[in-house]
């Protein structure tokens, strides 16, 4: 049966934000609602233009017999620093705190529709990055990974703090705590990356940095390639980071406990969007 224009269009819509950074040929399109090309290139031009005025994406046109096309998430400022500011204002809840000055985040992390939008803004920053694998480490920084990775459109691999008979042989190392200065072990499963991948870190909470910093050490064992970094939160103050080049959504400005007060705010994720515009 073939389908309206309207429903074309709504399903078409779908299809492209269900498979980002997916080349999807004009055929597949023509074949699923029995249609001429050249309807399914007008249909095109018009969610370019819906996604690109609600700021959440764009089309990209490959031309030729194995050409397509393909959704690129790319937030622009008017849609990502809003959300940002949203999640600030969660975190600062000073219901948040617990015993030792640490913070609550298991709600956020755990709830689907945030952890989607955080993996759409961390898309939008590293969308032209050649990403093959997004990386984490067990186990709040997993949900995370994986919205990174859906928005990317590539898998994403679990470090953890030693082997599992199930994952087969590991590769593991030993890296420096950078707040406890404490040595601890991560290890890998040797089939998790292949040679030379494009690997992007990411995790929900950075103090100094040694935990991303072992990561790194880590994906050198495989020869592979550091695309970029990504964490959730940041925490400000006079501890120098062992990583150089990262991004942060929020950064935990101060926390006092005594007074049941916390202060966050954006994190260097700022920069990406200062234009409107992530490239």
């Amino acid at each position: 049966m073939k389908i309206r224009r309207s429903g074309r269009l709504v399903d078409m819509t779908r299809y492209l934000l269900d498979h980002p950074h997916h080349l999807v040929s004009l055929t597949i399109f023509a074949e699923r609602y029995k249609s001429a090309k050249s309807s399914i290139s007008e249909d095109l031009d018009i969610v370019s233009e819906m996604l690109e005025h609600e700021g959440t994406g764009r089309l990209v046109t490959v031309p030729g017999a194995a050409g397509g096309v393909m959704f690129i998430p790319t937030w622009s400022s008017a849609k990502a620093l809003p959300f940002i500011d949203e999640l600030c204002e969660r975190v600062a809840r000073p219901d948040r705190l617990l015993p030792g000055g640490y913070l609550y985040l298991t709600d956020l992390l755990g709830d689907p529709r945030m952890v989607k939008q955080m993996g759409q803004v961390f898309a939008s920053v590293f969308s032209q990055k050649k990403v093959d694998v997004v990386m984490t480490i067990a186990t709040k920084g997993i949900p995370l990974a994986y919205a990174v990775a859906e928005q990317l459109g590539v898998p994403f691999v679990i470090v953890r703090s030693d082997s599992r008979v199930t994952e087969g042989s590991t590769v593991s190392i030993n890296y420096v705590s950078g707040s406890s200065k404490a040595i601890r072990t991560m290890a890998l499963a040797r089939r998790s990356l292949p040679r030379g991948a494009n690997v992007l870190l990411i995790d929900d909470f950075m103090k100094a940095g040694g935990t991303i910093r072992g990561m790194m050490s880590l994906l050198s064992e495989f020869e592979a390639n550091v695309a970029g970094v990504g964490v959730l939160i940041e925490a400000e103050g006079a501890e120098k980071k062992m990583v150089n080049e990262y991004v942060s959504l929020m950064k935990l400005a101060d926390v006092d406990v005594d007074l049941g007060q916390i202060q966050v705010k954006r994190g260097n994720v700022d920069q990406y969007f200062t234009d409107g515009d992530n490239t």
